[in-house]
């Protein structure tokens, strides 16, 4: 008999036919069997002999996304304790196009990007590929608060594999990303992983959310990494804080740390929505846009994207609510 579940095909041999006195019989219901499996088989459109191997949990989230890359999130094998997002065809992406990177930490360092999915899935539906920290979201699995909260060597390990898969030749990403454009970004204690990581010579740019070095950090919650103020010596490139307002618990670590970095291009900019930023609005929200405009004129060269950023008179000066504050070296940013 031939049984189908999860489309994939199992054989349960029949033995001991006790049709003894008609061997006529027995011809003909064996050929039945046989062309019953055939037709089932083709109506599944399994094949038994080439049944599909086992793969990761993945999901379309949102429709793939508003860009023109739609996006699917997805678990690999290959990369424990760690989430992707990337376009569903990557047919478009080669040497002379690859995907550039966005490597992400979450909130509250927890072990899963649950309350930014909407937003990391926007940003890759335009031609990223993010590489978050944590477990995949799964729909309908609530999120185990009781699991070890994520690691700052999380973010290393994601820039490490990208770099290895696309030079692998066995790797749908070989030859596909852009590893010399790698931003490292993440929101509360998944910024503040960012900061810790920012010395690494491999990041082309920074985006730290809702977050930023305390100054007494007898208020963190524990777990955090919490490096001092020096820290942000340590970073050699580009970098937006984008931030909740005053409203956002992180504000005033964030805007301290905007005002000691003078040594590189930095803003910051805000919206007052609070620390749970708009991640969980639709495709992202507002910060989504931001994000993205950022990704694309500091990965990409976008021009038009830089518009959203650049003079007086920005683009984001003119959307509703937002705000932005740069310091001397901004200007030199191309």
């Amino acid at each position: 008999m031939l049984y189908f579940r999860n489309n994939r095909c199992i054989f349960v041999k029949i033995m001991n036919l006790n049709i003894e006195k008609n061997m006529k019989v027995k011809r003909i219901l064996n050929v039945a069997i046989v062309g019953m499996a055939l037709t089932m088989s083709g109506i599944m459109g399994v094949s038994c002999s080439q049944a599909p191997k086992e793969t990761g949990y993945s999901q379309i989230v949102e429709e793939g996304g508003t860009g023109p890359y739609k996006a699917i999130m997805k678990e690999d094998a290959s990369l424990q304790a760690h989430t992707l997002f990337v376009p569903q065809d990557l047919s478009a992406f080669n040497q002379e196009n690859p995907l550039p990177v966005l490597v992400w930490g979450n909130g509250a360092c927890y072990n899963s990007p649950f309350e930014h999915y909407l937003f990391l899935n926007e940003i890759a539906s335009y031609g990223y590929m993010v590489v978050a920290t944590g477990y995949i979201p799964k729909e309908g699995v609530p999120y185990d608060f009781e699991m070890p909260r994520s690691t700052t060597e999380q973010q290393i390990e994601s820039i490490d594999w990208v770099i290895a898969q696309n030079a692998d030749k066995k790797s749908p990403y070989y030859n596909k990303i852009d590893v010399k454009n790698i931003a490292l970004a993440g929101m509360s204690c998944g910024g503040l992983q960012t900061l810790y990581n920012c010395a690494d010579k491999r990041i082309k740019t920074m985006m730290v959310c809702n977050s930023g070095l305390f100054n007494d950090a007898s208020v963190a919650m524990p777990g955090m990494p919490m490096p001092d103020k020096s820290k942000l010596n340590e970073i050699h490139t580009s970098v937006m804080y984008m931030l909740g307002g005053k409203e956002d618990i992180a504000y005033g670590n964030g805007m301290d740390d905007f005002s000691r970095i003078n040594h590189v291009p930095a803003c910051a900019t805000n919206l007052p929505v609070g620390h749970g930023g708009t991640y969980a609005q639709p495709h992202g929200g507002e910060y989504g846009i931001v994000a993205v405009a950022w990704l694309n004129w500091q990965l990409k060269g976008d021009k038009q994207a830089a518009q959203m950023f650049v003079g007086d008179d920005c683009a984001l000066a003119s959307r509703e609510g937002w705000t932005i504050d740069k310091n001397d070296l901004f200007k030199e940013l191309k």
